[in-house]
């Protein structure tokens, strides 16, 4: 399996109550086809998977499923704080029929790097479904370190890592130590471009859950080789996603797809929404874009 075009890690709609709210989630995915998304990742950070209970993820994952049936790549984000459940949410995925898993480091325990090893393997060997690791150090406190992804080599469906680092020096480390062995997926959303010169075909953005087809349209041109139209379009969307980058990520990606008209709520606490001064100056670099 080789990922290619956009991924949006998709918000979790919440009603006033903090429950689901399906039929906007319903909502979202529709716009989304619409908008060129190559493909869905429930259970991502920006989908608020470390607030969901056991059963949400299942009915979220069913419920896009459903929904989708079959019109984009689905992959199902699996994370959890052991591996016990990141087999079972892993399991479960692949007998719904997703077509890809996306595993990172578990959460707040910090495994060292034969732990995190013994860990992914652990998952590898339960399911037969493409994996894609993600590498996000800065939340979870530990990296897939080259030891890890040398040990998981031999396993021919762990095809790639979502590399959020942003460590550029860690992309050109990887092309030299793997070369097309592992995917190397955009997970550093202000170095996009930087990923796409070097090679990479797929962006799992999480502001792509509110401006799709502006990622659409950077990655587009790159794929073309067209680097002074990417670079262009780059330009234009990067207020947008240094914004997300500085902070209250999830907060502002939830205001911008409202901006869209598509109602998805507050995020769950603890955490709140932005702030009347953090709005205005967000929505004014959103509608901008």
């Amino acid at each position: 399996m080789h990922l290619k075009g956009i991924y949006a890690p998709i918000v979790t709609p919440f009603h006033a109550d903090e429950s689901v709210n399906y039929p906007v989630l319903e909502q979202l995915i529709e716009y989304l086809i619409q908008n060129k998304i190559a493909g869905l990742v429930p259970g991502g950070t920006t989908g608020e998977v470390y607030a969901w209970n056991d059963q949400e993820r299942l009915d979220i994952f069913q419920f896009v499923k459903e929904k989708v049936n079959g019109r984009v790549t689905l992959i199902a984000g699996t994370n959890s704080g052991a591996t016990r459940d990141v087999i079972r949410y892993s399991v479960a995925a692949e007998a719904m029929g997703y077509d890809a898993l996306m595993v990172a480091v578990p959460p707040y325990s910090r495994p060292n790097q034969r732990e995190l090893l013994a860990h992914l393997s652990a998952v590898a060997e339960a399911v037969k479904i493409p994996i894609a690791l993600y590498n996000f150090p800065w939340r979870a406190g530990t990296e897939v370190g080259f030891d890890v992804m040398d040990g998981l080599a031999k396993y021919a469906h762990v095809i790639g890592i979502k590399e959020a680092s942003s460590d550029m020096s860690r992309v050109y480390a990887m092309r030299a130590r793997y070369g097309d062995r592992y995917q190397i997926i955009c997970g550093s959303d202000d170095q996009a471009l930087d990923y796409f010169l070097w090679g990479a075909t797929a962006w799992i953005g999480g502001a792509a859950s509110c401006a799709p087809s502006q990622h659409h349209a950077v990655l587009e041109a790159a794929l073309a080789n067209d680097f002074v139209t990417a670079r262009a379009r780059m330009d234009k969307l990067m207020p947008l996603l240094r914004s997300v980058e500085s902070g209250s990520y999830l907060q502002k990606v939830k205001v911008g797809c409202e901006l869209l008209g598509i109602p998805v709520g507050n995020p769950r606490r603890p955490l709140l929404p932005l702030t009347d001064e953090d709005r205005a100056e967000f929505e004014k670099i959103f509608k901008a874009i």
